[in-house]
């Protein structure tokens, strides 16, 4: 199923009372919601949570929920961060069916940037999504969208069409072939232009 295993423990309080006692026991406070169940607060230790988190596999990766001899299929939808120390105060979980499909966010990362003729002429990438919203298989979440920039010239326009998606992989937005990055002439390359 999943490589990453959470074992959690039922709250009993609530609310920011029920998650200060949590967090003062040395556990992270959370929500499991979704499905036919109504929510559920939950916490885990916070070491547990650390080294589950430090994987970079928690987000939008399929997770096993254990609790006793109970366990089921989630997915980590928000982590709440304290602003300076850093640590996780706070996460939701999503129940999902693990034969179902699921709407996530995908991120978008670019590779042969070294290679690119279009940002070897001076040109600038222009990304305008870092990540794209799928619906996909919930047992089947690919890590990235990748999109190759080795063939890529100025002017060159790169869009969902462009990158290869696995199977049962969709866009949500499917309407129209939205837009992800732009080889565009960078402005420091018009102003040596000018001043040329």
């Amino acid at each position: 199923m999943a490589d990453i295993v959470l074992n959690v423990e039922v709250r009993e309080r609530t609310g920011t009372g029920g998650s200060r006692e949590a967090r003062r026991g040395g556990k992270v406070p959370g929500i499991l919601y979704g499905g036919e169940r109504g929510p559920v607060a939950i916490s885990v230790k916070e070491n547990e949570f650390r080294k589950a988190l430090y994987t970079g596999k928690l987000l939008g990766h399929l997770v096993t929920l254990k609790y006793g001899d109970e366990s089921q299929p989630v997915i980590a939808k928000d982590i709440q961060f304290h602003p300076v120390t850093d640590n996780p105060i706070h996460f939701d979980l999503l129940r999902v069916d693990e034969a179902g499909s699921i709407r996530i966010n995908v991120p978008v990362h670019f590779k042969n940037q070294d290679t690119c003729p279009g940002l070897k002429m001076g040109g600038s990438l222009e990304i305008v999504r870092h990540e794209v919203e799928l619906n996909c298989p919930a047992n089947a979440i690919p890590e990235e969208l990748v999109v190759d920039l080795a063939a890529k010239e100025l002017g060159d326009t790169i869009r969902i069409a462009d990158i290869e998606l696995p199977e049962g992989v969709t866009p949500t937005i499917a309407d129209r072939d939205f837009v992800i990055a732009t080889l565009k002439v960078s402005s420091a390359a018009m102003s040596e232009a000018a001043d040329a």
